[in-house]
């Protein structure tokens, strides 16, 4: 696990510089205390980073939960009472893990993972590019494309003109030079600029600009457009940051509701990032998912225990550590320690980090996940592929995460539905002399009621003094809806005079006086 130690640890730090915006940004949208992001943090790399099989996925607390956590801890009476539900979500989700849900993952189209990694990367880029020009008034980590604020993704980018800061601009562009050119030019010059990574040169680029500057001056940045993690003043005030839940509220129905609820949408999250992450990784790694549900479980019943927010496994963090060279769940582990000792030792430090500097480190993650070449190896794929990509990556930029893929799966089946329809048979027609066609009709493999249309369809259009060859030899599975479609057919075909010639593995015969009888007759078959 150590083997690439050179690798990980340029890679935590990475991933702990874009984590600690989204930690804190993600726990404000949610309406939690600030402090309940950064444990989810922390126990999402120490913890579900040591018990996962990911060798390169990274868990936190994760956008798309903000909205069911915001509601949640409103209906349920305060935020020790919401803690019961992550704790019993995690708890349901050890439960998945153990009757091995994670299977799930798998059953979502290519198309649609990649239009996933597309859309959030998209949603990256427009969100954090008013962050970038000193524009805050959405809280880091949000993806809904109706924000807190009243504005939408693309009117908060309109309205930038009328809020720019100066300060945070100028450094947030100086951070976006050092990246591109740490990534272009210096990290092929020599090993100590791939050890010493851009986005912490950036970082420090930063805090000595705010230095330099200070706050009140025109070229400077106010605490308003800085990192804000909470900062104790003693010892006991750290621990006063901690929540407990209160299990005297676990016979609340509605508690229940929102485990559950909180265990399925982060499940299905950490599924699909896994999918996504195994795509993007360089190296192939496959991660077990039954495993990762039970890590992902863990995690957050001590989450909960202590006071965090729900736990998922993140494709913003997770994509970052790829695209910083890390190779081993050591990345994931180093940077939840980086997060724990940065907020016992150096709060006040990190607080004078600028915004803008990080929205330019997520300017080149997403830029990354959403390349413009993809858009094109998409529609060269054909019309199956793009459709559910282009729906997917839309409805994530203009609605969220969840719904984009539910409307790309939604599409991806439908497509799925057109070939079935499509492929439920061959026709060949062999002969039309002595004024009778002779067609023959070869059924797939498997046949099912999807394919009710397509057969009735060519059966209605056979014309009158056909001759009929139907062979099933190839199937394996026919449903009982079209063998009743064949049993009604034999009537009409005697009117047309139709003859049917049935070819099957258990020999020929011309005219059969019953279908249903005869496949019900016929051996089963695997």
């Amino acid at each position: 696990m150590f083997k690439y130690i050179k690798n990980d640890i340029p890679a935590s730090i990475v991933v702990f510089f874009v984590a600690l915006p989204l930690c804190l940004g993600i726990a404000l949208a949610s309406g939690a205390p600030l402090f309940s992001g950064l444990i989810a943090g922390i126990i999402g790399g120490i913890v579900v980073g040591g018990l996962s099989g990911s060798k390169i996925g990274v868990s936190g607390p994760a956008a798309g939960l903000a909205a069911i956590v915001l509601t949640a801890i409103g209906t349920l009476g305060g935020y020790e009472n919401f803690l019961v539900a992550v704790v019993l979500g995690g708890v349901i989700q050890l439960i998945f893990g153990f009757l091995k849900a994670g299977i799930i993952g798998y059953y979502f189209p290519s198309s649609v993972i990649k239009g996933m990694l597309t859309g959030i990367g998209i949603i990256i880029i427009l969100k954090q590019i008013p962050h970038f020009f000193g524009y805050d008034a959405e809280a880091e980590g949000a993806d809904s494309f109706i924000e807190a604020s009243g504005e939408n993704t693309f009117s908060a980018i309109l309205n930038i003109a009328d809020n720019i800061t100066i300060g945070s601009t100028i450094i947030g562009f100086i951070g976006l030079g050092i990246l591109l050119l740490w990534s272009n030019v210096l990290s092929k010059k020599g090993k100590i600029f791939q050890i010493i990574q851009g986005p912490l040169v950036a970082v420090v680029a930063g805090i000595v600009y705010y230095f330099v500057m200070g706050e009140n001056s025109k070229y400077g940045i106010n605490s308003e457009h800085l990192v804000s993690v909470p900062v104790p003043d003693s010892f006991d005030s750290f621990l006063g940051q901690f929540s407990f839940p209160n299990f005297g509220a676990i016979t609340n129905p509605e508690i229940w509701v929102v485990a559950f609820t909180i265990a399925l949408v982060a499940s299905l999250e950490t599924l699909l990032c896994v999918e996504a992450t195994d795509k993007l990784d360089p190296h192939k790694n496959v991660t077990p998912t039954n495993r990762e549900l039970l890590a992902q479980g863990t995690g957050n019943i001590i989450s909960g225990l202590i006071g965090g927010l729900p736990i998922t496994q993140v494709i913003v963090r997770s994509s970052a550590n790829i695209q910083s060279g890390g190779r081993t769940k050591i990345s994931a582990i180093i940077h939840g320690f980086l997060l724990l000792i940065s907020v016992i030792l150096i709060p006040t430090l990190l607080n004078k980090i600028p915004l803008s500097v990080l929205a330019a480190i997520l300017l080149i993650v997403g830029y990354k996940l959403a390349k413009p070449a993809l858009f094109k190896e998409m529609i060269q794929l054909g019309w199956k592929q793009w459709i559910p990509f282009f729906v997917t990556v839309f409805g994530i930029v203009f609605a969220d995460l969840l719904i984009g893929i539910g409307l790309g799966l939604a599409v991806g089946i439908v497509v799925i539905l057109i070939k079935s329809f499509q492929n439920s048979h061959f026709l060949h027609i062999e002969d039309k002399s002595n004024g009778k066609h002779k067609i023959k009709m070869t059924l797939a493999e498997e046949v099912t009621f999807f394919n009710k249309g397509a057969i009735l369809k060519e059966l209605d259009s056979l014309p009158r003094e056909t001759y009929l060859e139907l062979d099933v030899r190839k199937t394996r599975y026919l449903d009982n809806d079209i063998i009743e479609i064949l049993e009604d057919f034999a009537f009409k075909a005697k009117e047309r005079n139709i003859d049917i010639k049935l070819i099957s593995e258990r020999g020929i015969i011309e005219n059969p006086p019953s279908y249903i009888e005869f496949f019900n007759l016929r051996p089963a078959t695997t």
